[in-house]
Parts: structure tokens; sequence; C-alpha cells
């Protein structure tokens, strides 16, 4: 982890690990870490067929200016898989993690699924949420263009080697970097008794219905709270003018691009968000 980030250009000052953090809600099991610090609370919240780990080199640099903790939504990561996957019940997760770590106020970090989290969070509870940023996602996204790396994600199962895996991700996607690669298949995989690796996620079709209907909400949920919008410069999901769009609909609404991004921006290019975000959190 701390040679990838060091290799992203992310300045290290503290390379512990974070603490794992566990908590139940309505029967489900919800885990995340705690990157520790005494700054102002960070909640991060992962896109769809991600995890927590997606947010581990931006919290290696970010680390120290703010108290970050990045959770696992239910249904991926080391969260309980759930018959519920509605965006008012994964806030209410939020919500609740929030309540178990003490936290009156917090600052909420979202991208893609993520961020429509967190919106939901900051429309239902403007008394928490402090400040909110959104990472590569708006009204009019373009999900089609993920289509390939979504079939991908749904067709995995149990390999013998992760580094099949990794040459799988590396076809469907030939720029992606490598070790970034690797170590984004290291997370989302576990070992399982017989030796095989198994995906940790619940690997059942999302709603996208029901998810693209709340992104369509998002500007009436960004009215009571200063929001930054961070673009990847080459994200095919969110264009600029779809970007722009949305900011210009926010009462106190900014926008950031990250150049050298595509949709996951937090793993292409680090150091760059980590710049953005510490001049909007911790101002």
């Amino acid at each position: 982890m701390t040679e990838l980030a060091a290799a992203l250009g992310v300045t290290i000052h503290d390379p512990a690990p974070p603490r794992e953090i566990g908590f139940s809600r309505s029967g489900c099991r919800l885990h995340g870490f705690d990157w520790g610090g005494t700054g102002a609370p960070v909640i991060l919240l992962h896109g769809g067929g991600l995890t927590a780990h997606t947010w581990d080199l931006v919290c290696l640099g970010l680390r120290g200016a703010a108290r970050l903790v990045a959770l696992d939504l239910r249904g991926h990561g080391d969260s309980d898989w759930s018959d519920d996957y509605r965006i008012d019940t994964m806030a209410a997760d939020v919500v609740a993690a929030a309540d178990h770590l003490g936290f009156d106020r917090v600052r909420l970090v979202g991208m893609s699924l993520g961020g429509v989290i967190a919106a939901h969070v900051a429309d239902a509870r403007p008394d928490l949420v402090e400040r909110l940023v959104l990472i590569d996602v708006a009204p009019g996204v373009d999900f089609d263009s993920t289509r390939r790396v979504r079939e991908f994600m749904a067709g995995l199962g149990p390999v013998r080697e992760l580094e099949t895996v990794v040459e799988a991700a590396m076809r469907v996607n030939p720029h992606a970097d490598r070790a970034s690669v690797a170590y984004r298949m290291s997370t989302l995989f576990r070992r399982a008794p017989d030796g095989d690796w198994v995906p940790k996620g619940d690997l059942r079709p999302p709603d996208f219905p029901a998810i693209l209907a709340a992104i369509d909400r998002l500007a009436a949920q960004l009215t009571k709270t200063p929001v930054l919008l961070v673009r990847g410069g080459r994200s095919r999901v969110l264009p600029q003018a779809t970007a722009e769009r949305l900011v210009g609909q926010i009462p106190d609404g900014r926008l950031v691009v990250v150049p050298d991004a595509g949709h996951n921006v937090q793993e292409d290019d680090p150091a760059a968000l980590i710049i953005a975000l510490r001049a909007f959190l911790t101002r």
C-alpha cells in the first residue's frame, strides 16, 4: 500500500495501518477503517463494486489533517450482504456510523454511488453534514460507458490465482496502471478455505433505475451545505458540461477537475485529489 502510494506521488507522514471498526444496524453488520486523527471527522464512501480500501492512498496522504473514516457499504468489502440496498437504507447506515463513532458533525466524501448516498444524508440530516464532496457523479452521467467494466465485475468468480483476475482486468482496460489494478483486486477478493480466491462483494445486479432516479434528485438535495464536485478529466462517465451544469444549480458549489484521472479519481491520481480535499475539507 505505502509503495503504491509513494509511486503515485502521495506524501506519507504516518504509514501505520488504520484501525478496523464494526457495528450493526437492523441486523446488518457493517465494517470500516478508522485512520485516526484529531481534525474534523470525515466519512468516505466508495462507489459501487468497490470497497473502503479504494480510499487507502488518499487517507495515507490526508491523515493528520482530519479524522478519516472509510466505510464498506452493505454488500461490499467486509460488510454483510443484504436484501435491502435502497439509497435511504445505506444513508441510514452512514448516520449510524456517525452515531457509533460519536460524531455530532461530519464532512462527507462520496464517489459515484457513494456520492449519491452522501447527498441523501446531507439532505435528510443538514444538522449532521457540514460539507460534502461528490466525486464523478451528477445528473446526466453516462453509465453506458462503464458497461464493459460492469460486465467484467458481474462475471467475477472463484479463481485459483489472483493474477488471473488482474490479467482479465487489464484486458478490459489496457491503459490502467497494473500495480493499482493488482492492489484493487487484492482488496476485492478473499481466500476461501479451499484455497480459491472469491469475491467479497454481493455480485447481484444493482437496481440501476433506482440509482439513476436518485442521481436525478441530486441538485435538489444539495441546497443546504457547501459542495465540492470533483471530476476526473479523462472520465467518460461524467462529461465536463454535465459537471458544470450541476455546480451551476447549487447555491454553494464549486468544481475541481483532476486532469490525469478517470472515473476512479481516488485511485488514478490520489495525490491531486488529496490537494483538492485538503483545501475544501479542512478550512
